[in-house]
């Protein structure tokens, strides 16, 4: 099952223990520089922001970032959002190479994850791919970039992280102390169609009655395949998502992560932008 296997739905889709709170992140102003010696940083104009590629769910990027963390970032804590279309930058910060949308495409703000911040600068993880398996055997499941800390409005702060254990066959719900809350089992990827490893984040929920998923939102992650460009065929990006399947064990799947519906419920309580960790 992909995640958007009917993708001509997307544009009709109509939305479609305690623990004390973290410090506020202090957001860098926008005249700073990121070294004594680098040049002051230009904003870009709207006109030339708009005319940028969209980091979208099905956007190929070349100039993203790889994101490969072994583990979630101290700084992936915060669930922020944009005001307006953001210029994301590559490893130069100078060039942009891609705009982040204020909203998603179901027409919800979208969530932006910081997991490191170096001076005015936040590296965020991206909706989009940088390459595509079939042209690039390494592609990355998971992409970030560069946005001005400025632009970002943090809006939730996030006390747990989602694991999905691909060899064990479970998905759990982990505190930032490292202790699991809850654990599931769960459908992975079959053998030619693996679930990816990674950190990536809850992207989006939504019901899809062309997935038959009228009752539990499909949680959609921002990793994607590195085995196939589509795995389930269609134009969905290769998309990795978490959703409820009656048949949920076994190494069963197109790479989506199946469960049964009171496990979905757990995970959907979570925050957008909770952490989503992959692993073999």
């Amino acid at each position: 099952m992909a995640v958007l296997a009917a993708v001509a739905l997307v544009g009709g889709l109509a939305g479609c223990s305690a623990h004390e709170s973290r410090p506020t992140k202090t957001r860098a102003a926008a005249t700073a520089t990121a070294t004594a010696t680098a040049a002051p940083y230009t904003a870009p104009t709207t006109d030339a922001v708009a005319a940028l590629p969209e980091a979208r769910y099905n956007a190929v990027i070349a100039g993203l970032l790889p994101f490969r963390a072994k583990s979630v970032p101290k700084a992936m804590d915060t669930v922020d959002t944009i005001a307006a279309d953001a210029p994301l930058y590559g490893s130069d910060r100078t060039t942009p190479v891609a705009k982040l949308a204020a909203k998603n495409f179901l027409g919800q703000d979208t969530v932006v994850v910081p997991v490191r911040v170096t001076g005015p600068w936040s590296l965020v993880l991206t909706p989009a791919r940088q390459s595509l398996p079939s042209k690039d055997s390494g592609a990355p499941a998971q992409t970030s970039a560069w946005i001005r800390s400025d632009l970002l409005q943090e809006t939730q702060q996030l006390q747990d992280h989602i694991v999905v254990d691909v060899g064990a066959q479970t998905v759990s719900i982990v505190d930032d102390s490292g202790a699991t809350k809850q654990q599931f089992s769960a459908g992975v990827g079959a053998n030619g169609t693996p679930t990816p490893t990674g950190i990536g984040y809850m992207e989006a929920r939504y019901l899809d009655p062309a997935q038959d998923q009228t009752v539990y939102p499909i949680g959609l992650t921002s990793l994607h395949s590195s085995a196939s460009d589509e795995p389930f065929g269609g134009s969905d990006g290769g998309l990795i998502g978490i959703h409820y399947q009656p048949t949920h064990s076994g190494a069963v799947s197109h790479g989506c992560v199946r469960l049964d519906g009171p496990s979905i419920s757990a995970l959907n309580a979570l925050p957008l932008g909770t952490p989503v960790v992959m692993k073999g």
